[in-house]
């Protein structure tokens, strides 16, 4: 049985993709709260070929859409509309986008990047955590608190600690968490 039909067998994976500083903040003025050159990169590195959800700040903060991704809008604004963009209404019709998207593409994973209230919404549902622990405590108006992002309900599998590189603002781990 090929890959691509093995991964269609099954639903895909449904994981969150989240940068997160130590306290809580994940987001300023509609951006990041901090510049991590190094971050972007492993961003694009794991959601590339996959679909991607994200709600409408999230993609208004974006300069452009994500190349090389289904991109899945969920907002109940009934006037969002977006060239290369699938607009869902709810959290079921983003995931049924995805799902398709997923399985044509033949991919194992449906990639959930935010905001808060996406990361709130789908996190019961969620299996993997990729997440960018940001060593620092920045300026922020975009929260994940401790109680919406209870870490200890997960089995951390991989860690990397990295110093800041030349375009990289603070010192950060790149951590993949898993339910038991």
């Amino acid at each position: 049985m090929s890959r691509k039909a093995k991964t269609a067998a099954r639903d895909p994976l449904i994981s969150l993709v989240v940068a997160r500083a130590e306290n809580g903040a994940i987001g300023l003025g509609g951006g990041l709260p901090w510049q991590l050159s190094t971050d972007l990169k492993q961003f694009r590195k794991l959601t590339l070929g996959k679909p991607v959800i994200m709600g409408r700040r999230t993609f208004r903060s974006l300069p452009r859409i994500l190349d090389e991704r289904v991109n899945i809008v969920l907002s109940r604004d009934p006037h969002l509309a977006a060239p290369g963009v699938i607009v869902a209404r709810s959290l079921d019709e983003a995931l049924a986008h995805a799902r398709h998207a997923a399985n044509e593409a033949g991919v194992d994973e449906i990639m959930v990047i935010g905001g808060d209230d996406v990361f709130r919404a789908v996190m019961s549902l969620a299996e993997r955590i990729y997440l960018t622990e940001v060593h620092a405590c920045p300026d922020a108006d975009t929260w994940l608190e401790d109680e919406d992002f209870d870490l200890s309900l997960w089995r951390e599998v991989s860690r990397e600690r990295h110093e800041p590189g030349p375009k990289d603002q603070y010192a950060f781990s790149f951590v993949c968490l898993e339910r038991p």
